[in-house]
């Protein structure tokens, strides 16, 4: 497989190991998903280079989001449970960068909450119109266009 046969979400920006999606789902305003451009399975066996480059991402991100939307916190994590089910497309190394808010932010005139900041428990997909995620794609990348 491929890796544009996968849905990580929208394209934002890549560096030379690494391709940076708006994730699908915006539960946690300017969640993103960060995924190696070689097919790998598993965290132990990332080159180098490939983690000086993804410490570099970190840092953009938790920049841009903090600037663009006044994220509290940051969480990151390498989750690939769903390619363990039942037809589901080869394991393919990505990480989930999801902000965390302890207040309401408002993009676009639709409002982001954060019910359960300061636990770890789910927060299912949200509806928002496609021009909301422009928006978000749009601050994120103003923010870090600098650095790209």
């Amino acid at each position: 497989m491929k890796l544009d046969e996968y849905n990580f979400g929208d394209y934002l920006y890549e560096r030379d190991y690494w391709i940076v999606f708006l994730s699908p789902n915006q539960g946690n305003l300017g969640s993103c998903v960060v995924v190696l451009k070689r097919r790998e399975e598993f965290l132990g066996n990332i080159r180098e280079e490939e983690w000086i480059e993804l410490r570099l991402i970190i840092k953009e991100l938790e920049r841009a989001v903090k600037k663009a939307f006044g994220a509290t916190l940051f969480n990151w994590g390498f989750l690939m449970n769903t390619f363990y089910r039942k037809n589901s497309p080869p394991p393919w190394l990505h990480c989930h960068f999801i902000p965390r808010y302890d207040h309401k932010v408002e993009v676009n005139g639709e409002i982001f909450e954060d019910p359960y900041f300061g636990y770890m428990r789910p927060w299912g997909p949200i509806k928002i119109s496609r021009r909301t995620r422009e928006i978000i794609k749009e601050k994120i990348l103003e923010n870090i266009s600098d650095l790209i």
